[in-house]
């Protein structure tokens, strides 16, 4: 199952490029809270022998590069820790798309998750531009995890104007939910392409 859902990641993001010669490299940002998961899913996306054991949080944040299927993909995966938090609006202008990972065990700290994708959805490079925007609802094997619809209304997510957005329940140590939502993402990043062909 692992492979075949590799193979279509890939091919759907070439199908995202392959009218376009100029740029072949998708970047996605990926940020959250420290301890919501961030660093294992972008593990999950990698090639198997490119996996590595995640024992710490990451400090700062990490560049990763890998490809798939002949794409090449950026993720960037910053800490949650708060004095690092504004490093992410440093590559909000050239990313393609956002994934925004949540601890969904971790009620105590959804207002601060609110107010985290606030000041990123109201920084210049983001308001201005049609970025999709995936949340993913991780950890939801957690017996105490709130569902994808009350950490929505939780967020006010239904206020969210102009910008596509999408929040899937997820657990990112078995991979469960996150091929939807890449799928979903995957639509959103050819849309926002193909519109920016025609203006152009």
């Amino acid at each position: 199952m692992y492979k075949v859902r590799k193979m279509v990641f890939g091919k759907m993001f070439m199908k995202i490029l392959s009218k376009d010669k100029r740029s072949k490299q998708i970047s996605i940002l990926i940020v959250g809270l420290n301890n919501s998961g961030k660093s294992t899913i972008v593990n999950y996306f990698k090639n198997k022998d490119d996996r590595k054991f995640i024992s710490v949080p990451t400090i700062g944040f990490n560049v990763e590069h890998f490809e798939n299927q002949g794409v090449s993909f950026t993720a960037f995966d910053f800490s949650g820790q708060g004095r690092y938090r504004n490093l992410w609006e440093h590559h909000f202008k050239s990313c393609h798309g956002i994934v925004f990972v949540i601890d969904s065990s971790d009620r105590m700290r959804l207002v601060v998750v609110k107010d985290e994708l606030e000041l990123l959805l109201q920084h210049p490079d983001i308001k201005r531009r049609r970025v999709p925007i995936l949340l993913f609802a991780n950890k939801m094997d957690c017996i105490d995890a709130l569902s994808s619809v009350k950490i929505a209304a939780g967020l006010n997510l239904e206020k969210i104007e102009n910008k596509p957005w999408q929040i899937c329940s997820s657990n990112a140590l078995t991979g469960e939910g996150l091929y939807n939502g890449v799928q979903w993402l995957t639509t959103q990043i050819r849309e926002c392409h193909q519109e920016k062909e025609v203006h152009e």
